[in-house]
């Protein structure tokens, strides 16, 4: 039986390829949309860890959501610096804004106020750091190189360092700036934070504050993408709904074309479990052809997303098993085609 399998894959190469190229197509994009889902995690992991912070003292109740955290006066952060659990204090504002690079050129960005030497890690890859109000390392996704300009609600700023790997909510791009021109372009100069950062955790905050790790912050910025995560997994499953209803259908036109062989073999004894092994050997093996091709092809398509795209190694380590079981479900379909042959065709015509 596996012969004459293995005889029906050469002597039918054109279709199986044809299955195989559709096949790996759906597998490419099912691992995607795995790299896009996990894509937040790993973009909130970098950013928070980033950020250099032993805790996060934030207004108490808020969410932990490190784009949405409430404003709290700048003054808070001489109180929590003075805790004996406390290195060191620097007060922070993470805001989400609109750049503008040119007329019509707008772009998303966060904003992300900090002042020279604080706990916040905002050290150029390249380029350099910031020296000076008007100042901005960036994020390469914003698309914006050493030298360029961009405002935020009037203020200027003048790129003089980019980083990598700092992004939040899906690819938007982290602006590094100082403290005050960050409070100028959101607050018109107000002396208003949203976080102060500390180096060590503070065994007691003021009145108004809370602590927060930064386990808490990822957890709950993560939480605000949920709904993202949710539908692009819901679109994973579609994926390989389509890729077994593909090799399902290039299997089960096989046996169509295959009746005569198949009561050949009943003639000669062949039982519908052997039939069905031959049938399942064909549906397995093109599905982990295709699986071989999609590895290949997702890893060159993962720089046309906007959104960080990180497929875990996992995800290459179960798209074979995930392939023999598609293999598998397919050939189901053919198997009642094979089994409801009638022995005598094989000697019709003789």
């Amino acid at each position: 039986m596996l012969l004459i399998t293995l005889q029906d894959l050469r002597f039918r190469l054109r279709q199986f390829l044809i299955a195989i190229c559709g096949a790996g197509l759906v597998f490419a994009l099912s691992l995607l949309l795995t790299g896009l889902a996990h894509g937040f995690t790993v973009e909130i992991d970098q950013t928070v860890n980033g950020m250099g912070a032993s805790s996060w003292v934030v207004a108490d109740g808020a969410a932990g959501r490190v784009a949405e955290l409430p404003v709290i006066p700048q003054s808070l952060a001489h109180s929590v610096a003075s805790d004996h659990g406390v290195i060191r204090a620097d007060p922070v504002l993470i805001v989400p804004q609109t750049a503008s690079v040119s007329r019509g050129d707008e772009r998303s960005l966060i904003l992300v106020g900090t002042t020279p030497g604080s706990v916040v890690r905002s050290r150029a890859s390249v380029g350099r750091t910031l020296a000076s109000r008007g100042e901005a390392i960036v994020d390469t996704s914003l698309g914006l190189g050493i030298g360029r300009s961009f405002a935020v609600s009037g203020v200027g700023f003048r790129v003089v360092g980019t980083v990598s790997d700092r992004t939040l909510l899906g690819g938007t791009a982290v602006a590094y700036v100082s403290l005050a021109d960050a409070q100028a372009a959101v607050f018109g100069g107000r002396p208003l934070v949203n976080a102060i950062l500390t180096t060590g955790s503070p065994s007691s905050v003021p009145k108004g504050l809370a602590v927060l790790s930064n386990a808490q912050i990822k957890s709950a910025s993560l939480a605000q993408m949920l709904s993202a995560v949710s539908s692009i997994n819901n679109s994973r499953l579609f994926s390989w709904i389509i890729a077994a209803v593909i090799v399902a259908a290039l299997v089960y036109v096989t046996a169509l074309e295959r009746n005569r062989d198949f009561a050949v073999l009943k003639a000669l004894g062949a039982s519908s479990r052997l039939l069905f092994l031959g049938l399942a050997l064909q549906a397995v093996l093109v599905a982990l052809a295709a699986a071989v091709l999609a590895s290949i092809i997702a890893n060159f398509m993962t720089g046309l997303f906007v959104q960080p795209v990180d497929i875990p190694p996992s995800a290459f380590g179960l798209l074979p098993l995930s392939a023999v079981v598609v293999g598998l479900v397919a050939s189901l379909a053919a198997l009642r085609r094979a089994i409801a042959v009638d022995p005598a065709m094989a000697f019709a015509g003789v």
